[in-house]
């Protein structure tokens, strides 16, 4: 193996060799992958309305969602750190919980629109106050996100930083969000179903216990 900032995993080079790509992902470790965020990749992140984040728990039960808000929501505190805003939700805090059992994150930041570009950041991640993250980074915009107040704040240590490549990146245009042309269900209803079954018993027939106790539950 070569000298990088590269963490590969053993399924990665396990892979690699059956492959025949070692060489060449030692080239991508070589060039691509840094123990930081360079110049560039600050400047990307500064320009970023959204992110995607991974998680897992203590089990390795995996979890992905998504963040965004204004340009430079994601704030970087310097070349080794970044911090993004955990706002009110639903309340169930996947992510943030997960974190608490099992600090390693990856972030992937996608430019859809301009360079049709992406951005890797993995790191380990822990939780800090609002009030704790301003008191110690009192130039980050109080007012970011307008009406909005962070109820915590995920603060990321970076291990390692890189590329996305281009070549399969759908472009994109930021527009207006239309009204839908029909009437959907809300949020909370949009992907849920009726729990309880439509049972009707045949004459002579009683209803299976089963069902009688779900529609009890």
């Amino acid at each position: 193996m070569t000298n990088h900032a590269a963490t590969p995993s053993h399924g990665e080079r396990r892979l690699q060799a059956h492959l025949g790509s070692q060489e060449r992902a030692d080239a991508f470790y070589d060039r691509q992958v840094h123990a930081h965020l360079t110049a560039p990749m600050r400047d990307f992140i500064h320009r970023q309305s959204m992110v995607f984040v991974s998680t897992a728990d203590a089990r390795g039960q995996c979890d992905a969602t998504f963040r965004a808000g204004p340009p430079g929501f994601v704030v970087v505190l310097d070349d080794q750190t970044l911090a993004y805003p955990e706002y009110r939700g639903n309340g169930v805090l996947a992510s943030a919980g997960n974190i608490t059992e099992n600090p390693h994150v990856g972030l992937l930041f996608m430019d859809f629109t301009h360079d049709h570009i992406g951005l890797h950041v993995n790191g380990s991640a822990g939780l800090v106050g609002d009030h704790d993250l301003r008191g110690a980074h009192p130039w980050i915009p109080a007012d970011a996100a307008p009406g909005r107040r962070p109820v915590l704040w995920t603060l990321i240590g970076i291990h390692e930083a890189y590329v996305h490549c281009s070549k399969h990146i759908p472009h994109l245009e930021p527009a207006p969000r239309a009204l839908s042309a029909h009437a959907r269900p809300k949020d909370p209803d949009y992907f849920t179903e009726d729990l309880v079954p439509s049972v009707v018993a045949e004459p002579g027939h009683e209803i299976p216990s089963e069902h009688t106790r779900r529609l009890e539950r």
